[in-house]
């Protein structure tokens, strides 16, 4: 009776679409429902100490940063950038303009100016707000292909260094907002009008302009709180980019809908220390998050005792065995009882790393392997897989707490349909499919279909009980010569989890066999060179041979479990990291696979050679 009591509550505090009608309605509600609460915390680099704002605080300079808006001309409809780190004002920001009737573009600290200044031009973005006049110092080269935009607004002040940037377009936030407002405006009450335009980090080709509207993010929004159970009391912590739509709908929308709060992470080198001191309840991430913890357990277990790594395992395969009795699919086991202390010697260890209050984790935008995933729920820490993509805005299907397949991403939220089409292509359907492609309706076209079935272009299976599991990639599906077709993702996350490979990607696209071009990683390098008595000379042919076959030694136990056709025969190692900034990856640090085959020719021909 108490567990349905806690969850009557839950529901009752999440505020309905139809009720918030828009975004900026959301918020608005919020501060009415939960105005002392708070909302967001932050790191003040000044004092070097956390500070926090209540709702109606937040309210406040929202006030501010609408009355700047509201003097720069600018008119529903019209569109506004921002490119900055996850912080208070990113949201102020938001909220100020979609209260205006703005269309919000977010855009990627890290992605290259380049492709930063197609989507301001694209867009016809007219105010682009910046962290810092270093940001803009990188665009001025390129001013001319940015003519439209008439306001620049810098959240920090002019370095001293770039004083010769002030002019008449660039202002710093502290002299363009006002030192008091009255009260924030909504001027749109449509919840189907456009509220923000986000360009997807296309692997090959130019960003497409995925228009969502204020309903479509709300529904998803609300869907996903009837299958997670985020409630007013968590604590998240916030450090996936908010550009990216898994994060600005699960992690600042899904908060503000139930009350929760959301504190700001400083970076990702420093996410373990945030991590202990915010001690959230709640964490979204991407699965590489994930990986690099499971890495370093391993790594450390490795230079432990034998007895130790027997522990720690027999404690996962005790805590695992639990959930899946938990789950149904499994039988009560005699070693059961021994969880207790197993939690106490092994798990809390582990979790008190991660804060110590974690009630589960999500995530969502690439796959998770089994292997990781089991690990985290062998300890006691339930992942939630889910899937989607920028144009369901983004939330497809989830896994939830008391039905949770980790090998899928789960049943359909609610409101959205899923079935398979040509080719087992996955297809979606809902209030949370986007409204199309800005200025591109080939391309919106070629997406939906006349009767609202939106083709994700992943190969998926649907089970008898409905859950989703993606098996590939249309586009990115490797077909050797002989026929066989092999996903390079599943065998590139299997490699992934030795903690020597930093970054992987599988070749053999038309090829007799598969190979594998390796990113190691850096501090593991020097170790595994050590041990062996090699160095990395590339000039030194019989040491290089030697390297690739000691790493083609680990590829293959890491990929032992896929089929006979699927073996991976050569490998060549990257001395370059694979970065945003070198074109290889997309802002959510997706492979550009074309860029790199183009980079790596050579390398790919060697591998090749003879065959």
């Amino acid at each position: 009776m108490q567990v349905e009591q806690v969850e009557q509550d839950r529901m009752s505090s999440i505020i309905p679409v139809e009720q918030a009608k828009t975004l900026d309605g959301l918020f608005a509600e919020r501060v009415q429902r939960s105005a002392q609460k708070v909302a967001y915390r932050y790191y003040n680099s000044i004092c070097e100490e956390w500070g926090s704002y209540t709702w109606e605080q937040m309210n406040q300079l929202v006030a501010r940063w609408q009355a700047a808006l509201a003097k720069e001309s600018l008119v529903p409809g019209d569109r506004v950038a921002v490119m900055m780190r996850n912080c208070p004002e990113w949201v102020m920001f938001e909220q100020a303009a979609l209260g205006l009737g703005l269309v919000v573009i977010p855009l990627y600290t890290d992605d290259r100016v380049e492709n930063a200044a197609y989507v301001i031009d694209d867009a016809g973005v007219r105010l682009l707000l910046l962290e810092h006049s270093g940001q803009w110092q990188e665009f001025v080269a390129i001013r001319d292909q940015i003519q439209g935009l008439q306001r620049v607004v810098l959240l920090k002040s002019f370095e001293q260094s770039d004083m010769n940037l002030r002019d008449g377009v660039v202002v710093s936030a502290w002299d363009w907002l006002p030192a008091h407002a009255g009260e924030v405006k909504h001027v749109n009450s449509d919840p189907h009008s456009l509220a923000t335009i986000i360009y997807t980090s296309g692997t090959s080709g130019r960003p497409k302009g995925v228009m969502l509207s204020h309903h479509n993010i709300l529904s998803n929004a609300f869907g996903c709180l009837q299958v997670v159970p985020v409630s007013p009391d968590d604590l998240l912590l916030s450090f996936l980019p908010l550009s990216h739509t898994f994060e600005r709908t699960s992690g600042y929308y899904v908060p503000m809908m139930c009350g929760a709060t959301i504190a700001y992470a400083r970076s990702i080198p420093q996410l373990g220390e945030d991590l202990r001191t915010i001690r959230p309840t709640l964490m979204i991430s991407v699965p590489r998050i994930y990986e690099r913890v499971y890495a370093g357990i391993h790594a450390k277990l490795a230079e432990g005792s034998g007895f130790a790594r027997w522990l720690f395992n027999f404690a996962v395969d005790v805590g695992y065995s639990r959930f899946e009795c938990q789950q149904g699919r499994g039988y009560q086991q005699l070693s059961h009882v021994l969880w207790p202390l197993l939690k106490k010697l092994v798990a809390d260890k582990v979790m008190d790393k991660l804060g110590g209050r974690l009630r589960f984790v999500m995530s969502g935008g690439a796959a998770l392997s089994t292997e990781v995933s089991r690990i985290f729920i062998g300890l006691g820490l339930p992942i939630l897989q889910g899937y989607g993509m920028t144009e369901s805005s983004p939330v497809a299907c989830a896994n939830r707490l008391e039905d949770n397949v980790p090998a899928s991403v789960g049943l359909p939220i609610p409101g959205v349909e899923v079935k398979l089409g040509e080719n087992n292509a996955l297809l979606i359907r809902g209030p949370n499919v986007m409204l199309g492609y800005w200025n591109n309706p080939e391309a919106t076209k070629a997406a939906i279909s006349a009767d609202g079935w939106l083709n994700s272009g992943d190969i998926a299976s649907i089970d008898a009980q409905g859950h989703v599991t993606i098996t590939g990639r249309l586009k990115e599906i490797i077909v050797l010569s002989t026929g066989e077709k092999v996903p390079p993702a599943d065998m590139e996350a299997a490699i992934l989890r030795d903690p020597l490979f930093e970054q992987v990607m599988l070749i053999g696209e038309a090829r007799s066999y598969l190979s594998v071009l390796a990113v190691l990683n850096p501090a593991r390098q020097q170790e595994f060179m050590a041990h062996y008595g090699v160095d990395d000379n590339p000039a030194n042919e019989q040491q290089r041979q030697q390297i690739e076959e000691i790493l083609l030694e680990k590829i293959t136990r890491q990929t032992s479990e896929f089929p006979g056709y699927a073996k991976i025969r050569r490998v060549a190692i990257s001395q370059e990291p694979w970065s945003v900034e070198n074109g290889l990856l997309t802002p959510t640090l997706k492979l550009k696979r074309t860029k790199v085959m183009e980079k790596y020719q050579a390398e790919i021909d060697r591998l090749y050679a003879g065959h």
